[in-house]
């Protein structure tokens, strides 16, 4: 049962949450703010509204969960017709959220989202350059020109969405980077990371920037991609051998974190946060894996980076390609963190780039949520497998 209590100091009642007798769905700070009312939950004003770019996303979606859950007024920037997200609705108490139409491309359209937010979270990305066909003189009189590119996508948006938190003095700005972001990285995606992030920084100092490594969930592009490769193609591709480590997160569990900054957002202004899994694997560990979940045996075989972009560059004309070139540089390299969490714990506190330790988040297994979404690609589902059903 939802409750409100109250603890007496000297000075004055703080006004403590209290959101149910159990572990409630996101932990949260117990302190209130002045101006928020209700219990803290999804039924109450939680003080604070929230901007947000790249609600409809794989991670977005479970950030809009939490941010409903605990009563934040939410506004959805969205590129298209507001139906399209639709699905987001039930996240939010009725009047709790407002879709807004925006272009990247008009810096009005961008602060009409923020309009008078507290908080900005921009959550933009995407895994491949959006294109689209056009014509041209002589054969094969078609060609492809992008929608938008990795430094528009990575940099310029993230510096426009930066800019105007500073113009309109929006009291705090979490954007969403990389732990692999680096300028140095073969994989454009990478490069293209960090250069934003540094843009973020250069026009809002006191952005806070959450930097997480590989996701996986329902909706991911890291364990689905086996399944479906095995599904659908004739051999697997492990690029480079598929020995590249990757130390894979929750999705929920960055939205945990996402949401903690967002319940007391002054604490980690301009704070770097990097989240990360329990364990890493290399591909090849994670595709076997994969395997043992869904009883797949197309066979893998080793590909070298060169053979695997030019295979990827036929792929890469499609409207959602199952693999670009880019990935193939991207999974050739290792997404790790770049210190262990007994080295983040060793910082010292002035310079600390904070973990989901610090959070009192602890990362959720792989172990515990990949066969939930992977055994629908057994053949004839589970049901084979347990005695009374054929």
């Amino acid at each position: 049962m939802l409750a409100t209590r109250f603890t007496t100091t000297s000075a004055k009642a703080i006004s403590r949450r209290q959101l149910s007798t159990t572990k409630p769905i996101v932990p949260r700070i117990l302190d209130r703010r002045e101006d928020e009312t209700g219990p803290g939950g999804r039924g109450s004003d939680a003080g604070l509204k929230v901007a947000v770019f790249g609600a409809s996303g794989f991670l977005g979606r479970y950030v809009c969960s939490h941010l409903g859950t605990n009563g934040f007024m939410t506004y959805l920037g969205n590129r298209g017709d507001d139906l399209e997200m639709r699905f987001l609705k039930p996240n939010f108490e009725l009047g709790r959220s407002r879709f807004v139409f925006y272009s990247p491309r008009d810096r009005d359209s961008m602060a009409e989202v923020i309009a008078d937010a507290d908080v900005v979270i921009n959550m933009t990305g995407k895994y491949y350059e959006t294109k689209h066909l056009v014509e041209k003189e002589g054969f094969p009189y078609l060609d492809f020109a992008y929608n938008y590119t990795f430094e528009e996508t990575n940099v310029d948006i993230p510096r426009t969405i930066a800019e105007l938190c500073s113009e309109l003095q929006v009291d705090n700005l979490i954007h969403l980077s990389s732990i692999n972001a680096s300028p140095d990285s073969k994989s454009k995606w990478t490069r293209t990371k960090y250069e934003g992030e540094m843009a973020v920084k250069e026009a809002y100092p006191w952005a806070t920037i959450v930097r997480p490594s590989q996701m996986f969930g329902h909706e991911d592009r890291l364990l689905n991609w086996f399944a479906i490769s095995a599904a659908r193609l004739p051999v697997v591709p492990m690029f480079e051998g598929g020995h590249a480590l990757t130390q894979p997160v929750y999705a929920v569990n960055v939205a945990d974190v996402i949401q903690k900054i967002v319940d007391a957002p002054e604490k980690f202004e301009g704070r770097t946060v990097d989240v990360f899994g329990a364990q890493d694997y290399s591909y090849k560990e994670l595709s076997e894996f994969v395997y043992d979940i869904t009883g797949q045996e197309t066979p893998a075989m080793d590909v070298p980076r060169d053979a695997a972009k030019m295979a990827a560059k036929g792929f890469n004309l499609l409207g959602s390609p199952h693999m670009t070139p880019d990935m193939v540089d991207l999974w050739c390299e290792d997404f790790i963190p770049s210190m262990t969490q007994e080295e983040y714990d060793a910082q010292p506190s002035s310079e600390k780039v904070y973990t989901m330790k610090d959070f009192g988040i602890d990362a959720v297994p792989i172990e515990k949520i990949a066969f939930n979404y992977l055994h629908r690609f057994r053949e004839g589902g589970h049901f084979p497998l347990e005695k009374g059903y054929h």
